[in-house]
């Protein structure tokens, strides 16, 4: 077996010179990831994500004021002093599971906008693909296999308490991975069959690029270019977590000034609008900062004695039926899933719960469109990239009045949804932004041969059409995803709300 302990000194090409371009493939790789996969050579922001998404803002404060010790760790300690501070103040005490998950639901977003093209074509070519990286396998190793093709994350492997389930925040042996550790986590990966190729992008690393064949390094480039969403082997179309941008020093430590402000703030933009008419509402908005785009024009009232109009909207927040009662400036009805109690009745528009049971649920939605209009989001759960779920064919048998209404919204701080959050926070997370943004387009009335009462179509061809039509105003694409697929890849269970309930429980 290869020695694991020489001390490399020669120089290594640049990755540039990778001639992939000539038809060569490799069979196997081994590869750094911050710095070298990834466009970012700092570990940081990743850090704090899951401080702040499987802790709290708290923990992340923490983290930040810890920053400056971590800096001169690097410079002048070591790194591997440097990550295990920073592993510990984002890791103990929290939950295996919480950290599992956030790796899962939150990370891959950040991780996909930041993956360095000339490093992932290498990557990409080779057959068995391994990541060598200092970070914790359990925080990375998720977005490597899915979204990378990784075969293998060899990775600091966390210590976590049999009994509690918890991190204690140290490490287990050999310690952080870095230097010569990494070159003898290779070798007893690889054995004497050693990677075709090695790429790396600081000192730290050339011990085991030198075992490789090949080794290349990758040099820090402000002008490197990322590689686009769809050239990764998943796509992004569900994630979770509170933070819309990546926090790096300079944003968290924005996030945090702004936290304070942006909640009372928040506060002022719910509660001052909360008594006033919907009528009203359209221009208070302006005033306190929050951008109402409505386009198309709003269908007028029910007449006295004829069912109300069905508004089919695609879903973007929790906010969305009451944005679309704003923009027709009366009082609407919508129906709710796994909203709590208190959340529907301070409601500013009448919110009636589903039941899930579809005779039940479809007798209550026709009595409610006998006494006025209905908002519905047959997706059942919200997506915040441009996708639609797929639609619950429902609403179609229960009225031939449908109006589609496309909606969406733009944040740039905090998202306004979640999934293993409290949801009682989304509506005032949303109003957190600075200048939060709402567009309504209403869309014409479904011709009467376009229903399932008027023209004979199926409650699935008309559930697929508007599915279609919304897209197409959009821009954005269909799928057939539903609310079971989200909240199994996102929270761990079904997104019912025994499951849910039951889950926060057993944690």
């Amino acid at each position: 077996m290869p020695s694991a302990t020489t001390k490399f000194t020669g120089k290594f090409p640049s990755i540039t010179k990778c001639n992939i371009d000539g038809g060569k493939t490799y069979k196997s790789i081994a590869a750094d990831l911050d710095g070298t996969l990834l466009i970012s050579r700092s570990s940081f922001p990743y850090f704090m994500l899951v401080a702040i998404e499987a802790g709290s803002f708290l923990r992340g404060l923490a983290l930040l004021l810890s920053l400056p010790f971590i800096i001169v760790s690097y410079l002048f300690i070591s790194e591997s002093l440097a990550i295990q501070t920073m592993i510990f103040v984002s890791f103990a005490g929290l939950r295996i599971r919480d950290i599992e998950l956030a790796a899962r639901a939150v990370l891959p977003r950040f991780y996909a906008s930041d993956v360095r093209k000339e490093s992932w074509e290498v990557f990409d070519r080779c057959e068995r693909k391994v990541v060598v990286t200092a970070n914790p396998t359990v925080m990375v190793e998720p977005f490597v296999r899915e979204y990378l093709g990784g075969d293998k994350v060899l990775g600091t492997e966390i210590e976590v308490n049999p009994k509690t389930k918890r991190a204690t925040g140290f490490v287990k042996a050999p310690g952080v991975l870095v230097s010569e550790r990494k070159e003898m986590a290779v070798v007893d990966e690889f054995g004497d069959d050693l990677p075709d190729v090695g790429i790396g992008d600081r000192t730290s690393d050339h011990n085991f690029m030198a075992l490789c064949k090949e080794g290349y390094m990758v040099h820090p480039d402000k002008n490197a270019k990322p590689v686009p969403h769809d050239r990764l082997k998943s796509r992004i179309i569900f994630h979770d977590g509170r933070l819309v941008q990546r926090p790096d020093p300079l944003n968290a430590l924005i996030t945090f000034i702004w936290l304070p402000f942006g909640f009372i703030l928040s506060l002022i933009r719910v509660y001052f609008n909360l008594p006033l008419p919907e009528r009203i509402v359209r221009y208070t908005y302006p005033m306190l900062g929050i951008n109402l785009v409505i386009r198309g024009t709003p269908p007028p009232p029910p007449s006295p004695g004829s069912p109300g109009n069905l508004y089919i909207c695609n879903h973007r927040t929790a906010l969305d039926p009451i944005v679309i009662a704003i923009a027709l400036g009366r009082k609407v009805s919508c129906v709710t899933y796994s909203v709590s109690k208190l959340s529907r009745f301070i409601s500013p528009i009448p919110a009636v719960a589903l039941t899930r049971d579809r005779a039940t649920d479809a007798a209550m939605i026709s009595s409610i469109l006998e006494k006025g209009d209905l908002v519905i989001c047959p997706e059942g759960t919200t997506c915040r990239e441009p996708y639609l779920l797929r639609f619950s064919a429902l609403f179609a048998e229960l009225s031939d009045r449908i109006v589609p209404v496309a909606v969406n919204c733009r944040q740039n701080r905090f998202h306004g949804t979640t999934v293993r959050g409290i949801k009682f926070w989304d509506p005032y997370f949303f109003f957190m932004n600075p200048r939060p943004t709402y567009e309504v387009t209403f869309l014409e009335r479904l011709p009467s041969e376009m229903t399932v009462k008027g023209g004979g179509k199926s409650t699935i061809e008309v559930a697929n059409h508007v599915q279609k039509v919304l897209a197409g105003v959009l821009g954005f694409e269909c799928t057939q995803l539903t609310r079971k697929d989200k909240y199994m890849l996102l929270g761990g269970n079904d997104g019912k709300v025994e499951s849910m309930y039951g889950a926060k429980k057993s944690s």
